[in-house]
Order: structure tokens, then sequence, then C-alpha cells
């Protein structure tokens, strides 16, 4: 039984094997080569991306018998015997056991000696932020003034335990959390170098799962092939981790898509039966809602190893891009206050209860409909092409609707209708309709209501006008001659005759007669509102 964990068996013995970590290994590399080498270091980062693995290199760079340089032969009995872990003049320590100023002045007392086999002699402490104060001091002197044959390589997960005085001594280097494309690419190396078969679905989620750590990468994928019998596969991976099959995820998406709230509680609930990770099971739902939104904006995108393209369009065409937005912020929500749930599982089917609570809604109450691709395209690519300052130069005339166009009434009542919401509705009721010609939809906008015309809301109401008419339509737009009546100015002009009413009622209010000529009262027409 000799064999040897894949985090061992590949732990980088050259600073060119390593991944990531460029900014540590290019500073490194200078120094060494223009002899520049500092007596100190500090390492810090989380735990396995590499702090001890860049401390041994560097010690091995420092005594390799053949040429001092970022690249150590590998070869001489100093490289080897650093690599076996049996160089006498690199004294490994933990300072995790040794936190006793005792065994720290014990560790010390040999500092003023010259190296027994290499060049210097190297102190690598692991975990230094759990030696005692007492022990801290005792290493600062010599940190202070160290020998000329002596190098210190500390290593710590929580640099913020560290004196300042042992800080401002040292060379810091803070090692990153390695990104999910660089540890896919790490294990994809290491299983082909293996002669293991993988899907490609397996090792984007053990990658995700190692949270930025090579090492604990590198031992789920131990794990998983133990755990499948030599294999690494997707069911299998799923069913270490404990993640629900993507089928699942992807059904929630579309459930959340046609808006069937007992659907989606159902399906909820089903997924009880494999004692899902709730937590976990939103953040897969999130990821999701990411990527479908990167398919929207970006229709080229070609999805990855958990999700195709073909299957990434579908979902991005049954969904709303709001309503995506508003589902991926629900969902981290969802997932942040799920501890403070009664029970995991409440707490997710209430995020999900809450996306479809928070939907948007139509003027009438009903679910907005989601805007077909090819309209939602077409109309985007028509309506940035003019902006509104030069449709303006191009109408230098004023113009009034047609005789054959509808009246300002029949557009107030056809806005009625439209899915618009918020500055997109306030750009269509400030406009009347003139007429359509095929394609294009010609509105007069009021003057006076420039600045509500932007190119986002113009796309939104060509988009809400391509949904009514039921093919792509793209807008152009006129100056509105003064005669023509908005219905924007029509609701004003009705609110101000409503005002005037209600001044003029209470003007001769029997009441208000009686206090005006008993007590001398006045009206003030400014604070008279409509009774609502």
């Amino acid at each position: 039984m000799s064999y040897v964990a894949l985090a061992r068996k590949y732990r980088p013995k050259r600073f060119s094997e390593m991944v990531g970590q460029e900014h540590v290994r290019r500073a490194l590399s200078n120094a060494l080569e223009a002899d520049r080498v500092h007596h100190a270091f500090l390492f810090t980062g989380t735990r396995g991306v590499g702090k001890t693995t860049i401390a041994r290199i560097l010690a091995k760079c420092l005594n390799c018998e053949v040429r001092v340089g970022p690249e150590p032969c590998g070869v001489c009995s100093a490289c080897r015997e650093i690599d076996e872990g049996r160089f006498v003049d690199l004294i490994e320590v933990d300072a995790a056991s040794r936190t006793k100023v005792d065994d720290t002045r014990e560790l010390l007392d040999n500092v003023q000696y010259a190296p027994t086999r290499g060049r210097y002699k190297v102190y690598l402490i692991d975990e230094v932020h759990m030696l005692s104060t007492h022990s801290f001091n005792a290493l600062l002197k010599t940190l202070e003034e160290p020998p000329p044959r002596v190098k210190f390589l500390l290593a710590t997960t929580d640099p913020q335990k560290l004196p300042l005085t042992v800080l401002s001594r040292c060379l810091q280097f803070n090692l990153k959390r390695l990104p999910v494309a660089l540890l896919i690419e790490r294990m994809r190396a290491i299983l082909e170098a293996e002669g293991i078969a993988f899907d490609a679905a397996a090792v984007r989620l053990i990658a995700q799962a190692a949270d930025g750590s090579v090492r604990d990468g590198l031992s789920l994928l131990d794990q998983l092939l133990a755990f499948g019998g030599g294999k690494a596969g997707e069911p299998e991976a799923r069913a270490m981790l404990g993640t629900i099959a993507r089928d699942h995820v992807v059904r929630l998406a579309e459930l959340l898509g046609g808006g069937d709230a007992a659907a989606i509680l159902a399906a909820a609930r089903s997924l009880d039966e494999f004692a899902p990770d709730y937590a976990q099971l939103l953040d897969e739902l999130a990821s999701l809602l990411v990527r479908i939104a990167v398919k929207q904006v970006l229709p080229q995108f070609e999805g990855d190893e958990l999700y195709d393209p073909e299957l990434l369009e579908r979902l991005a065409a049954c969904l709303a891009p709001e309503d995506v937005q508003l589902y991926y912020q629900t969902a981290i929500i969802g997932r942040r206050d799920l501890p403070l749930a009664p029970d995991p599982r409440t707490g997710f089917e209430m995020t999900l209860l809450r996306m479809l609570a928070f939907r948007p809604t139509g003027a009438a109450g009903e679910s907005l409909p989601v805007p077909r691709p090819d309209s939602s395209r077409t109309a985007a690519a028509a309506a940035p092409s003019r902006t509104p300052q030069a449709t303006a130069t191009a109408a230098a005339a004023t113009v009034a609707p047609s005789a054959g166009a509808p009246g300002g009434d029949a557009w107030a009542s056809l806005i009625g209708q439209l899915d618009l919401q918020g500055a997109a509705r306030q750009l269509a009721s400030h406009c009347v309709l003139i007429g359509r010609e095929g394609a294009v939809v010609r509105l007069a906008l009021d003057p006076r209501n420039q600045l509500v015309r932007t190119r986002a809301q113009e796309e939104k109401l060509a988009q809400a006008l391509s949904r009514h008419y039921g093919e792509p339509v793209r807008l152009e737009f006129v100056a509105a001659e003064a005669a023509v009546q908005t219905p924007a100015q029509a609701l004003e002009r009705a609110s101000l005759a409503e005002l005037d009413a209600a001044r003029q009622t209470l003007d001769v209010d029997p009441t208000v007669r009686a206090l005006k000529e008993r007590f001398g009262a006045t009206l003030l027409p400014d604070t008279v509102r409509p009774a609502k």
C-alpha cells in the first residue's frame, strides 16, 4: 500500500510548476536573479494556496548545489533532501505545537552557527500567528539583526494576529485564492497524467467545492476517485458533495419563468427526499441565473461544463431579464437569511415564494409577459440607431397626427394595454401616435419633455409595441405641435379641472361662507385638494 495522495504527489517542486500566484513568483524570481533576497519573508493566505510550498521552493533555490536562482536543478543532493523533508539546514517548525517561549529560545539557540550542509540555514515557521507574546519577543531580536547566512520564512492564515513589530521586519506576500478555471485546468492535467477518465462537469463541481484551495481540491478529487471506484463522474461527484442534480435546478428556473406557485412548491417539496443542502441549492440556482443573465446580454455566450448554450438560450427566452435580476438578488439574500429560518426547507420555500411575490406586474395586476427574443433584439438593434438629437434634427418641422391615426384618447387607451412601467411609461404618455407604416411607428413627442427620452426607454417602448402588434417595430420621433394633446397633458388638464371644481365647491359651501362672514376667515386655494 504505497499510494501517495495527489496533493503530495503533484506538489510543485519549482516556481514554473506552480498554478497562479504570479505576483509572488515574479517578485521572488527577480530577487534571486539579482541576489537581493531579504532575510525574512511572510507568506499569508487561506489554507492550501501554496504558502509552505513556495517557502520550500525558495529554500531549494537558496541551497541548490548547482546554481542559485529561480530554477533549482532538482537533482542535486540538497534539492532531493529538501523535497524529501530531510535537509539538515531547513528547519521546519509548526508554531501551533511549539507556542512556549522556551521552545522558541531552544529553536533560536543555534541561529548564530553557520549552516551545516547548505549555503543558507532556513527557518520555516508555519502558522506563526500561534506563537505566544513572549515567543514573538524572543524572535524579534533575531529578525531585527539576523546572522548573514540565515533566512526566515514565516507562513500564516491569520496575519492580523501578528505583532506590528514582526510585520515591519518581513517582506509580506498575500497568496490569493485560485479561480475555478485554474483549478479545473490543474485537475484536468493531473487526471490526464494519471490516465483516469473523467466528466468535465465533475471536475468543475470539485473545483467549485475547493473554494480556491489547490490542496482541498486535490483532496476532494482523491475522495471522489475512492467514492467512484476510480472514476470521476458527475453523478458520483454530486452524490459525494451532497448536491442536487442539475435537472432539478433547471426545473426550478423553468417553473419560475411560468410563475406557477403551486408547481414551484411541489417541485421544492419533492427535493426533500434527497436531503439536500438548501444553502447549496440556492447557490446553484443563483449560479444558473448568472449564466442566464449573461446569455441574455451576450447571445454568443457558449455556456460551460455544467450548462450548455442551448439550455441557457431556452431559459433566457422564458425568463424576462428584469425577473432574472430579481430572482438572483432574492436567492442570495435568501441564502444569507437561511440560518434564521425555522428550518432550511421552510427558508428555501419562502425564498422561492418571495421571488414570485415581488415579480413585476402590469397595470391590471397580471404578470408581465416575457419579451420574445427576436422582437427584443430587433427593437434593441433598431432603436439605438437614432439618438434623440439626431431625430430632432431630422424632423425640423412640427407634425400633428394624421387624419387616419388614432386620437389622443385611443393612444392613451393603448398605453394602458402595454406592459410599461416607470420612465418608459412616462415617455409614452408624453407622445401622440401619428401613425404606423409597416414596421415603423411614428410618434410626436412633446418638445418640453425631451429629457424623458433616453435610448433605454425608447428600447423598452419599442419592445412593448412589438409585443402588442405581434411583430418587430421601430420608432421614429418628431416634435409635436402645440395644439396636439398628449395623454400626460390630458391627465394634467383633467387634474387641474378637478382641482378647480373642488375649490369652487368649497367656496360656495355654507359652512365656509359662515366662517368668512362671522370670523373674517380666508380660504387658501393652494391647500385645497380633491377628495379621492
